[in-house]
């Protein structure tokens, strides 16, 4: 039964990279479609991730309505030395992948807004153990590329569907 469950899951996973290849068809090559879809699935697990934890935390603590993505930043940054001891790294609430997909096809500035994001992730880990782990994670992702368009307007259209896409993939439980 649990083999029929991941044979599922995995057809799954492969139809909805397949419909982001046909998204993205004609303006990206197969090597950096790769690195887009794993870069921002990697971005959308790290991001999930630290929200899980810290909600989980909360929730242990007895905040049961705790939820980190709608906290503001501010009080977020409350815990980032904790989160960089404890995870290896640091996302605000408004830079996790869940709020960027919800502000994504209004934001006009989307591709400086992940390459923002990208930087901060990265940076978190500056003068830790992690460093290594996290510098230069999301150098192949070129949200500037004429590849994913010849306009600001259209590599985020390209950004838009790209996110949509792997927020839709039901990635299963990944604790």
């Amino acid at each position: 039964m649990a083999d029929i469950k991941k044979e599922q899951e995995r057809e799954e996973l492969h139809k909805a990279i397949w419909n982001i290849a046909n998204d993205l068809r004609g303006s990206v090559d197969g090597w950096d479609f790769k690195q887009y879809v794993l870069g921002i699935m990697f971005y959308r697990y790290i991001s999930e991730n630290i929200a899980n934890y810290i909600d989980t935390g909360e929730h242990a603590a007895g905040n049961v309505d705790f939820h980190y993505a709608d906290l503001s930043d501010e009080a977020a940054e409350e815990a980032r030395a904790d989160m960089v001891e404890t995870k290896g790294f640091f996302i605000l609430p408004s830079q996790l992948f869940i709020n960027v997909r919800k502000r994504a096809s209004k934001d006009e500035n989307l591709n400086e807004t992940l390459e923002k994001i990208f930087n901060a992730i990265e940076s978190s880990a500056q003068g830790t153990d992690s460093e290594d782990d996290f510098k230069g994670l999301f150098d192949d992702i070129d949200v500037n590329s004429n590849k994913l368009g010849a306009t600001v307007a259209k590599r985020n259209e390209k950004l838009v569907k790209l996110l949509d896409g792997i927020g839709d993939m039901k990635l299963g439980d990944y604790k």
